[in-house]
């Protein structure tokens, strides 16, 4: 893992090897990162479990590094989370059946976030969500 966490700034990122274990690190990495912001408390759960849905997603259809980066704002506005990988395809949401086993990852993103979206990069994609921040 390679990483920067600006606790005195508004940014973290981290690449991670597109390995099993990167989903473990990314949940830690993020977790510690909001700790550090004191924002653990506000959505560390919840950005936690999406970071770790779409890491698994790059993981599942991509291979190279995972980016994940964390963006804070200010008081009242929204922590920004993006995950990239070099799969230039942008994830379909799938209506997960109730014996499906996956499926649900994207769902839970756009439900959870006040917004979310994909984009095309030069070396592949990136989807971000925003969390909103107690103000």
């Amino acid at each position: 893992m390679i990483g920067v966490i600006d606790t005195e700034g508004d940014c973290a990122e981290w690449t991670f090897p597109a390995e099993p274990g990167a989903v473990r690190t990314a949940r830690h990495a993020v977790r510690d990162a909001l700790r550090s912001w004191g924002l653990d408390a506000a959505v560390g759960d919840i950005a936690v479990l999406l970071v770790s849905e779409l890491v698994t997603n790059s993981l599942r259809y991509a291979s190279g590094p995972i980016g994940v980066r964390l963006m804070r704002g200010v008081p009242g506005a929204a922590l920004l989370v993006e995950v990239s990988d070099p799969l230039p395809d942008p994830p379909r949401e799938r209506v997960a059946g109730p014996d499906d086993e996956g499926g649900r990852g994207l769902q839970m993103v756009a439900c959870s976030s006040r917004r979310w979206g994909t984009r095309r990069g030069k070396t592949g994609k990136t989807v971000w969500f925003e969390l909103a921040l107690p103000g």
